[in-house]
């Protein structure tokens, strides 16, 4: 008897494998251009949008930039993460535990009106998600995981699309395929793309605290021995005394640090903060997450390419990950909408390799910048204390100096793509 014909593949302009806050960034460009994709997430079911940014705050947040921002108000995703819970924050404060070097940061000298806003990772998502929802040319599956990823013919040629086989068996094509499935996407290893890690030798304990004072729209940093800790502002209902925790430190600090009382660990946050918003109330548990710096050494092959944490991920430093990754989603669905104009198709070597280019240099950039400052702050020799404590007073005193770091921190770096040019002052909020 013979077998039954295997289906012929669906088929679409774009495969996106991974619904984070970066696959699904991709997936409403992409959808909002008309071209039809499909989006695969390993989740079974989408957000309860109901619920993202309501109640107590979630431990997982981002520090979104102005850039940032603009793109998800083209998206149109903003009103409904504003109607939930963003907190603005116009103000940063870093200086050195272990001496005297301090500089600030001002959203007035940087010439923007906010900084940055702290998200909870859910509210940004569930906004997302909503948007794809009203997008009729994109597919979303939920609950779906690749088992295989094929080449369209005998070579992986550039014009031939690729095929994904779900666990199910289910076949989609396509000539682009993304993998946005995260540090350690298996996608990417599908692909044959080796990294370049290098373990931080760092552990980030996440949670959630209140303050006896408000933080002001301050993000405040503070260098340790044992490496940073940032007190990130939160907003809930109104209350300005909620701060999302993350602090790097050794194994075996974190390990001290997440055994310890909620009171305990609040009196260690409260002392290394060395007090400035007075008594610290954990309020959530306490979580160490490893810290593994990698960097994809291809962003692409032919019909394929990374984006997001897939391609790089990066120290909790200064909060860049996921600007890095949706800027990452903006700069690839522009070069493929522009590649789409000139008759080119979405997995073109021409349109990737003009992505990569674009993407490649200034992920690399910021992951060599934020291991310079963890390696110089780490350091114990009395020169080099002495020296970053000169250095974060030189900034906080040279003006030229401090206005390209303030450029980094807010995103506005190099050639914007269109969806993210920078906000003008009545477009705050």
């Amino acid at each position: 008897m013979s077998a039954e014909p295997q289906a012929a593949p669906q088929a679409f302009e774009a495969i996106i494998v991974g619904g984070g806050m970066v696959g699904a960034t991709l997936a409403c460009l992409l959808g909002r251009a008309g071209l039809p994709v499909a989006l695969l997430d390993a989740r079974e079911a989408p957000l309860d949008g109901q619920a993202a940014g309501r109640g107590a705050p979630a431990m997982r947040v981002s520090a979104l930039t102005p850039v940032s921002r603009q793109l998800l108000v083209g998206l149109g995703a903003w009103p409904a993460m504003a109607a939930r819970r963003v907190s603005p924050y116009r103000f940063m404060q870093v200086w050195d535990g272990e001496g005297s070097g301090e500089v600030n940061f001002s959203a007035d000298q940087a010439g923007v009106p906010v900084l940055g806003h702290i998200v909870e990772n859910d509210v940004t998502l569930a906004a997302l998600e909503a948007c794809l929802a009203e997008l009729p040319t994109v597919t979303l599956r939920y609950g779906a995981r690749v088992a295989e990823l094929e080449a369209g013919g005998e070579t992986e040629s550039e014009g031939e699309p690729r095929t994904v086989v779900l666990g199910d068996g289910e076949r989609l094509r396509a000539p682009l395929i993304v993998a946005a499935d995260g540090a350690r996407s298996p996608l990417r290893e599908r692909a044959g793309i080796e990294t370049r890690e290098r373990d931080t030798g760092q552990v980030a304990v996440v949670t959630t605290v209140r303050t006896a004072r408000e933080h002001g729209g301050v993000a405040r940093q503070v260098f340790l021995a044992t490496g940073p800790l940032a007190f990130l502002p939160l907003s809930v209902e109104g209350d300005a005394r909620h701060c999302s925790i993350v602090w790097s430190t050794t194994p075996e600090e974190a390990e001290r640090l997440t055994a310890l009382s909620p009171e305990a660990l609040g009196q260690a946050l409260g002392a290394a903060l060395e007090h400035r918003l007075g008594e610290v109330t954990v309020v959530d548990r306490a979580l160490a997450v490893p810290l593994i710096q990698r960097h994809a050494q291809a962003y692409v092959r032919p019909g394929f390419a990374l984006v997001g944490d897939a391609a790089h991920s990066i120290h909790p430093l200064a909060g860049q990950g996921v600007n890095l990754g949706l800027m990452d989603a903006a700069v690839l669905a522009e070069e493929v909408i522009e590649g789409r104009r000139r008759g080119l198709a979405p997995g073109d070597g021409h349109v990737l390799a003009r992505y990569a280019r674009r993407r490649r240099g200034d992920n690399a950039a910021m992951l060599a910048l934020m291991d310079g400052f963890r390696l110089l702050f780490g350091a114990r020799h009395p020169a080099l204390t002495l020296a970053r404590n000169l250095g974060l007073s030189g900034v906080d005193r040279f003006g030229p100096l401090k206005r390209l770091l303030m450029q980094q921190a807010t995103g506005h770096r190099g050639r914007l793509p269109a969806a993210c040019r920078p906000l003008s002052r009545r477009d705050a909020g």
